[in-house]
């Protein structure tokens, strides 16, 4: 593959956006994330720029991990954020030990079916192992059916959380996935 796996940088901000729109554009966004398109588009520049400084390359607490492809376009992306165990996460659990926490799943659905996805996991797992997470975990919807089957594959599994949101346009529920620590 000519492609390459990376984190990204805080200068970067614009790609990020971009690649983020293209996401909440997918005919599975309203089950794969928590905002909607024209929510992430009334954002301003410096949302985006406060944004992605804070997962760039050398941040300890967080890592956006992207695919770039060949003529420099962005693919594909992944978050990974650190929990700490005494804390409590966005949903309002407590966290009972240091994990990562995987967010914002996206590859181009013209790049699908090529390994990406599971190089951005790779990638993305090893910053958190690289961490000290003693688990990761990522929240997925119970009728994101493509998404389960790849963390299944991928060795995560259910742990039998089960994540309410409240208002959330897609309904249903969202359930917790995760990888011990190998």
């Amino acid at each position: 593959m000519n492609y390459v796996i990376r984190s990204v940088r805080a200068d970067e901000w614009a790609a990020a956006r971009e690649l983020r729109l293209l996401a909440l554009q997918d005919p599975v966004a309203h089950l794969a994330f928590l905002e909607t398109y024209d929510e992430a588009l009334a954002k301003p520049e410096s949302f985006w720029q406060e944004r992605t400084a804070g997962v760039a390359a050398g941040v300890e607490s967080a890592q956006q991990v992207v695919v770039e492809g060949p003529d420099g376009e962005w693919v594909g992306t992944l978050t990974v954020l650190v929990e700490e165990a005494g804390t409590k996460d966005w949903a309002g659990f407590p966290v009972e030990r240091r994990q990562g926490h995987v967010v914002g799943v996206f590859v181009r659905p013209d790049c699908r079916g090529i390994g990406l996805t599971e190089v951005l996991f790779d990638a993305g797992l090893e910053w958190a192992w690289g961490r000290g997470v003693e688990r990761v975990r990522l929240i997925v919807h119970e009728e994101n059916g493509r998404a389960r089957a790849f963390y299944r594959r991928a060795g995560f599994v259910p742990s039998g959380v089960v994540v309410p949101l409240a208002g959330n346009a897609s309904d249903g529920r969202e359930l917790e996935y995760v990888l011990e620590r190998p």
